[in-house]
């Protein structure tokens, strides 16, 4: 990969040159306020956007991704009394703590504030409330700070000029022009369009130095959801390796420990189950088929002594194979609903097999048009609705399965009060990790676990170092060709750590008025510990701050002074 030339610097003088904000009142949002479109009855993540409406829009800060992240800077900032519009892709807000996710992962509590706080207050818990509430109390918060949302405005492009952002073009035909914009999508696709630097997949151990990083790793989840040890046959005949893999194993070679790759953590919707009257059977999706299944059938029957707890379980003689409880529902087993390999060009369009020793350098710019990426994520979307829902199908119907294991799965199905416009299925797909910026500073392990420390903390995150699987490949283990998982950690930090500022700003010769509080610099390891969604409420708010005061200040982002920061970010209640 060739290094592009860094832009020229703009004279930063000329930032509000010609610019005239509207108070949200003004602007021509067709949706409005207090909620979005009511959701279509499909189940989709991409529909081309209606173009035709060419009304420029403007405001001081344009926060592109309807996130956690995105909705907290969207409020930061219009409290601090500039205008901020938020920028949905699709017909909500909330992305996955609406989406599913509510058994909130938090690590300590003493480590959320602010905005975030507020928000768990309000909702009168932390954890295991309902999406709809969530939403509900989203949209209620961004009503009262008078901030505009436009819904289903997926980024066509940017107009960027000597290191700066000058407008965003949405698919609909408006223009967004802004003093400051905030990424706050999983995706990191404002952060690319930008022209930012960003890694996607995982970097070699030899990298940053971390004993979690690349392929097989020796530290953590050595021996949990991993088929309970059987030597499973990975063949279609389990005795003739030319009769080919079963389906959902993959046929790439399983790689050097501590190379890197190009894989990215596997995705899943976060199932919102009732086992109350009422409940919804699992739907059977169209083009079911049951063989694709045929791994777990495999699993199933290998050993009657598997002991199987349709829950999480560290059990060596124990699988899930999946969460089933009232609420949320994760992946919880060796073939779970984590469909692995299923991902590995969601975040940017492109996939290289194979692996690498030494850290190539940063990918820059757009290798796949956005509205090529959509359509592109969107059979992929659909592919993850069809592998889980099947999956589900498979477990409650299939003779495969034992009539004990299929009637404690039937117990369970779909919450009729929760997502009704996409047939009570989440519409949501978890990305668990997209585009990672690289900035001047990259969080790693070190600063996970409390090794290494920054002094220009933004907000702290608590949780543990966790990565889902990233392949599902043969292995020899005594000779005996076999299926495993691999790429899964989760190792626990010593304490709350520090989010450098640095980490959510890009190089300044690159954008200097662009923050992302989602897709920031880090590490695959350390990003496993930040990618929760409190955190991303955090770090939104933080990026509201920091962008209020660059315009109030007339600088760019990289300059803010953080003795100010601090003491607006304190001021706002946040912890550091």
């Amino acid at each position: 990969m060739k290094k592009r030339a860094y832009t020229s610097l703009l004279v930063f003088e000329l930032m509000f040159a010609g610019c005239s904000f509207l108070s949200a009142s003004e602007l021509p949002v067709q949706d409005g306020l207090p909620g979005p479109k009511a959701a279509q009855p499909q189940l989709y993540y991409y529909r081309s956007a209606t173009s035709g409406n060419s009304t420029p829009i403007q405001c001081e800060v344009a926060v592109y991704g309807g996130t956690p992240a995105g909705v907290t800077a969207a409020i930061q900032v219009a409290r601090m009394g500039h205008k901020a519009v938020l920028i949905s892709f699709d017909h909500h807000v909330g992305g996955m703590t609406s989406g599913g996710l509510t058994a909130t992962d938090i690590g300590s509590r003493e480590s959320i504030g602010g905005l975030a706080q507020e928000f768990y207050d309000r909702l009168k818990r932390i954890k295991d409330f309902r999406p709809s509430e969530a939403e509900a109390l989203y949209l209620k918060m961004l009503a009262e700070a008078g901030v505009p949302v436009l819904f289903e405005r997926p980024l066509a492009s940017v107009a960027h000029k000597d290191g700066r952002l000058i407008s965003a073009n949405l698919e609909t035909g408006e223009t967004i022009k802004a003093a400051m914009f905030i990424d706050a999508t999983y995706e990191g696709d404002l952060l690319a369009a930008a022209n930012v630097s960003y890694r996607v997949g995982r970097e070699p151990a030899n990298a940053y130095g971390e004993s979690l990083a690349g392929e097989w790793q020796q530290v953590a989840w050595k021996h949990i959801y991993q088929f309970c040890g059987l030597p499973l046959s990975p063949y279609l005949d389990p005795h003739n390796p030319a009769s080919g893999l079963l389906p959902e194993i993959s046929a790439e070679a399983p790689g050097q420990p501590g190379a890197g790759d190009d894989k990215v953590q596997a995705y899943n919707f976060r199932m919102y189950l009732t086992d109350k009257p009422g409940k919804l059977p699992f739907p059977k999706p169209s083009g079911y088929a049951a063989g694709r299944y045929a791994l777990l059938a495999r699993f199933l029957n290998a050993s009657p002594d598997i002991r199987w707890s349709l829950n999480y379980t560290t059990d060596p003689k124990g699988d899930g194979p999946v969460q089933l409880r009232n609420g949320d529902c994760n992946n919880a087993g060796s073939f779970s609903s984590d469909y692995v390999g299923g991902n590995y060009r969601w975040p940017d369009g492109t996939y290289e097999a194979g692996s690498f020793a030494k850290l190539p350098p940063p990918r820059r710019g757009l290798p796949v048009p956005l509205h090529q990426l959509y359509e592109l994520r969107e059979g992929i979307f659909q592919d993850h609705v069809n592998y889980q829902q099947g999956l589900m199908y498979f477990l409650a119907n299939d003779p495969q399965v034992s009539a004990a294991l299929r009637a404690r799965v039937n117990r369970f199905g779909l919450d009729p009060q929760e997502f009704p416009g996409t047939g009570h299925w989440p519409h949501q797909l978890y990305i668990r990790e997209g585009r990672r910026m690289v900035s001047d500073y990259v969080i790693t392990q070190a600063n996970c676990e409390s090794k290494t420390n920054v002094t220009d903390s933004v907000g702290l995150a608590s949780y543990n170092m966790d990565s889902h699987f990233c392949q599902r490949v043969v292995v020899q283990e005594d000779g005996i060709a076999t299926v495993r998982n691999e790429g899964a950690f989760g190792q626990k930090i010593p304490k709350p750590f520090p989010i450098a500022y640095r980490a959510i700003v890009p190089k300044k010769e690159e954008c200097q008025n662009l923050l992302v509080p989602v897709c920031l610099s880090a590490s695959h390891v350390a990003y496993g510990s930040i990618r929760m969604e409190p955190v991303f409420m955090i770090l939104g708010q933080s990026a509201g701050v920091a962008a209020g005061i660059a315009i109030d200040d007339a600088q760019p982002v990289q300059d803010v002074k953080y003795d100010k920061l601090k003491t607006r970010l304190l001021a706002a209640k946040q912890r550091l």
